[in-house]
């Protein structure tokens, strides 16, 4: 959403309240020292509130509700949709083993520890891995920022990224962030024959009208990019250079994307109503969307990381004391957020703090993008949650 529409929204959001939950971004980025903020929230039909505060970078641009920001990690759940269109297809199976399709995965083992002499101990897994397990965080393919284990094998045994595993545990033994999702992406691109980009574009971008969405970023959009920061030691936050992204060789599942806050909204909408679009395209059948919506790893809690790479991220827990599940693609808190979303809602975010939820019993969704670097740094997550208690406190219509 560009600045006039953003604009043409103003009179609603005066009367509907909205201006306090202007006041609460807008001060909270002076009081948090943050640089820039988009927040945007939306029913299942129609945006309720549009709001960018700060500047785009150092030059003192300002941000703008098109701006665009790499949203990482929230491309995890337009990979998920894309497993499930070619599930609805009979392309793909859930709980087929990825070796089928992926020979990649005929000889992955799992990891059992080390011998007296440090030389890892690897196994067959006592199950294969499957779409479900990979689309869940339960195959036990772990990324090192986030699993002990992972980091002090990839500290000393470097993984060409061809090459999956070996799994820090048997498939389905427990929940652990990590690239399960990367892996799905693979899996859509072999089965399509399409690279992940062309699908998106096509089978999900186009129809939902996400024109801002992509792995590429044009020279013609560089404008628009909001720049990335990180916290230096001192604790200041200090901008990356300023250039144009190179344009990836390969597309990953897990992340990449460049995004704005409009578009994220208009593929969380689509989850809202079922799997439906703008002018009734269906994306996914709505029982697919109930799959989604729903625990998919029994037992087993999720959300919980430990960081062992403290400049990327501090470690994540997203509702202290609290147990969350996981659905396809989604984080799903079990008790409701105090003065914010139902329980059962979804959620997940991007290393560069953006995140987004999904409340279906409220009818709403909503988005905050920030960029900048530790993940889950306590300012960015301290304006998450003023932001979400704004937005119920706040009656948007």
């Amino acid at each position: 959403m560009g600045s006039t529409a953003a604009a043409s929204l103003r009179p609603l959001l005066a009367a509907s309240g909205g201006d306090a939950v202007d006041e609460t971004l807008r001060s909270g980025i002076v009081k948090r020292k943050i640089p820039a903020v988009v927040g945007m929230v939306a029913s299942a039909n129609k945006i309720l509130y549009s709001g960018a505060f700060g500047q785009r970078d150092s030059s003192g641009v300002p941000v703008q509700t098109d701006s665009i920001f790499q949203i990482a990690s929230m491309t995890k759940a337009v990979t998920t949709v894309a497993a499930l269109q070619l599930v609805e297809r009979s392309k793909l199976s859930l709980d087929e083993p990825v070796a089928k399709h992926l020979k990649q995965f005929e000889s992955i083992q799992v990891l059992d520890g080390y011998n007296s002499s440090g030389k890892p101990r690897l196994r067959l897994p006592k199950t294969a891995p499957t779409l479900r397990h990979l689309l869940t965080h339960s195959s036990g393919l772990c990324y090192d920022r986030w699993d002990g284990d992972m980091f002090l094998y990839a500290s000393n045994h470097p993984i060409p990224p061809s090459v999956p595993g070996p799994l820090m545990f048997d498939p389905g033994a427990r929940w652990q962030y990590g690239q399960g999702v990367d892996w799905a992406g693979i899996l859509v691109e072999e089965i399509s024959r399409l690279t992940l980009e062309e699908y998106f574009q096509q089978k999900i971008f186009r129809p939902l009208g996400m024109e801002d969405s992509s792995y590429i970023l044009a020279q013609a959009k560089f404008e628009r990019m909001v720049s990335n920061h990180v916290r230096a030691e001192s604790g200041d936050l200090q901008q990356d250079e300023r250039k144009l992204p190179t344009p990836p060789k390969l597309f990953n599942g897990g992340g990449g994307l460049f995004s704005t806050a409009a578009d994220y909204v208009r593929f969380l909408q689509m989850i809202l109503n079922h799997g439906m679009g703008p002018g009734k395209v269906k994306i996914l059948q709505a029982k697919t969307v109930e799959s989604m919506q729903v625990n998919q790893i029994g037992a087993l809690t999720a959300g919980k990381m430990k960081s062992f790479k403290p400049k990327t991220s501090s470690d994540v827990d997203m509702q202290p004391g609290q147990t969350e599940k996981w659905g396809l693609g989604f984080l799903i808190n079990t008790t409701a957020y105090a003065d914010g979303r139902s329980a059962n809602s979804l959620a997940w975010a991007g290393l560069y703090n953006t995140f987004y939820w999904i409340d279906p019993k409220r009818s709403l969704c909503a988005v905050i993008m920030m960029q900048f670097l530790p993940f889950v740094d306590k300012e960015a997550v301290g304006l998450l949650d003023e932001f979400e208690r704004a937005v119920y406190k706040t009656k948007l219509s």
